[in-house]
């Protein structure tokens, strides 16, 4: 027996004690039931955190086993990319959504635009994970829609085959319903807040949590300057707040991921609370930059002079309060709170770094698993970096140290369109389609993602739409640049009252008032231009 059989056996099941039921289809029912698979989002955030846990696991054996994903700042967005990824692929296994702390505030707040500061609502960022996925539940629902439509016509004309056939693909549907790795920024504010907030976002379906070690009001991009870290001891607390919140929650397995600023961060707000020398406090404070002294006299009004490596030293302040940290420590310090969060509760790393660079990365990642062994990253595939100019320059220098003859390129200027048809951009076209998987083999990157794609695609089809529309092309520009592209490509949304759920009301409503129902899809309807097509 199918399935499908069975759920409809289960409601017969239900509706037969009651009398008064006579009007409930089973058949109608199970089928509601199969297009609402999850009932509550935090049973979302337990589904998927098995299926991270699993996705690791098998990248852990096999590291072309990656997982990638796309920042979305809209459910609708994100219901689109699974669909198209549905399309195209047939499976959206070890394909997952992003959401962007930077796109939230950029495009969600209340307050307008704001930049990546943690200056937006924090209840946003647990909106907007509610919002992806009661988008991405409906996808299921049309999707099975269109299935169960095509099931009553092979029945209404007797083809047995395509019957079994269509139940065979409602037995083995799979959900648009994927893991969402959600930023939580620094946490908005102290540990109790941060706990706050991830109970929220685990309850809204998040199975995955990325925190980073900047200081929660002073939170800057992770591409921008001005980045201020928190000591390890403050960054594991808020890892702690997360991890209590999940369990509190029940989702015994979600994940977290721990993000280190520091490659990019030359300050802190405060010096580490230190017991005994070569603690982690200690070791924090080592990166300090400063001056040893030898006696009071060299104190002035308002120093602040700590005791290491059993030296008096007095340690450099801004005017602002800040402390300074050495110069060229970064990667140490990387290294050391990779070590440090995976050591205490962290899953997998973030390294936000300056540039895409699979040695850059190897190097630190090689360090971290001299201690961790299993380590591995999700990692930023920014659009903060210009991809173009990067490869382009990797290649040169690759060339270079080869003693490959590269007078025929500036390298300052390999970014011009007159490099564009030229050997050196072909290989570095090359290098950049390869980069995932490369750094995936040998950087130890477990997931990459692209931050806000879609922000710059949004911008992108707007100014081509904009610039035909309102120009000489007319409406021209919308039938040939959108909806003939929609017809030729197969898009859904060119059906777009069937995708926002016009048809699986009308079914609804049959099921619930029969031949009484009144229905939009009739002959008048004028998406009946798009049948058949």
């Amino acid at each position: 027996m199918s399935q499908y059989s069975k759920e409809i056996d289960a409601v017969a099941s239900a509706v037969k004690g009651f009398s008064t039921w006579n009007a409930i289809n089973p058949e109608s029912a199970a089928r509601m039931r199969l297009q609402n698979r999850f009932t509550t989002h935090l049973d979302i955030a337990k589904y998927n955190a098995k299926i991270m846990r699993e996705d690791m696991a098998a990248y852990d054996k096999d590291t072309s086993q990656y997982t990638q994903s796309l920042g979305c700042w809209h459910g609708f967005i994100g219901q689109q990319k699974m669909i198209s990824i549905k399309k195209h692929f047939g499976s959206t296994k070890r394909r997952y959504l992003y959401l962007s702390g930077w796109m939230v505030a950029a495009l969600r707040s209340e307050f307008g635009p704001l930049p990546d500061q943690s200056m937006h609502e924090k209840t946003v960022v647990a909106d907007l994970i509610r919002e992806l996925y009661t988008f991405l539940k409906q996808a299921d629902a049309w999707e099975l829609n269109h299935l169960f439509r095509d099931l009553d016509e092979a029945r209404a004309k007797g083809d047995s085959k395509a019957e079994a056939e269509i139940i065979n693909k409602i037995d083995n549907f799979e959900t648009h319903v994927v893991p969402i790795i959600a930023d939580i920024d620094a946490g908005f504010g102290n540990v109790e807040a941060t706990y706050l907030l991830a109970k929220k976002m685990i309850e809204a379906g998040a199975c995955c949590i990325q925190i980073e070690n900047q200081v929660a009001d002073e939170k800057q991009c992770g591409h921008q300057d001005g980045k201020v870290t928190v000591p390890h001891d403050d960054f594991i607390a808020k890892i702690n707040a997360v991890r209590y919140a999940f369990l509190e929650l029940g989702v015994d397995d979600g994940v977290i991921v721990a993000r280190t600023d520091s490659l990019g961060a030359g300050l802190t707000k405060q010096i580490a609370v230190t017991n005994e020398p070569g603690d982690i406090g200690d070791k924090y404070n080592s990166f300090l930059d400063g001056e040893y002294i030898d006696s009071a006299d060299q104190i002035a009004n308002g120093d602040v002079v700590i005791k290491a490596d059993g030296k008096l030293k007095k340690v450099k302040r801004l005017a602002s309060g800040l402390f300074c940290f050495k110069e060229n420590t970064g990667v140490d310090r990387v290294v050391l709170d990779c070590i440090t969060s995976l050591q205490n509760g962290a899953d997998l790393l973030w390294i936000e770094t300056e540039k895409p660079h699979i040695g850059q990365i190897k190097g630190m990642v090689d360090r971290i698993r001299e201690v961790v062994p299993n380590a591995k990253l999700v990692y930023n595939n920014s659009p903060s970096f210009n991809w173009t100019l990067n490869f382009r320059q990797q290649v040169f220098d690759a060339w270079q140290q080869e003693g490959k003859d590269v007078s025929a390129y500036d390298r300052d200027r390999l970014m011009s369109a007159d490099y564009d048809d030229s050997e050196l951009a072909k290989v570095a076209d090359e290098w950049t389609a390869n980069f995932q998987r490369e750094a995936s083999a040998q950087a130890g990157i477990f997931h990459h993602l692209i931050t806000l794609p879609t922000y710059h695609t949004a911008a992108l089809s707007t100014d081509n739409l904009a610039k035909g529309y309102f120009g000489d092309e007319g409406m021209l520009a919308y039938v040939a640049g959108v909806q003939r592209r929609e017809i030729r490509e197969g898009i859904a949304t060119v059906k777009h009252q069937d995708m926002a759920g016009s048809n699986i009301g009308d079914d609804h409503k049959e099921y619930f008032a029969g031949d009484a129902a009144l229905k939009a899809g009739g002959k008048d309807n004028t998406m009946g231009q798009f049948e058949n097509i």
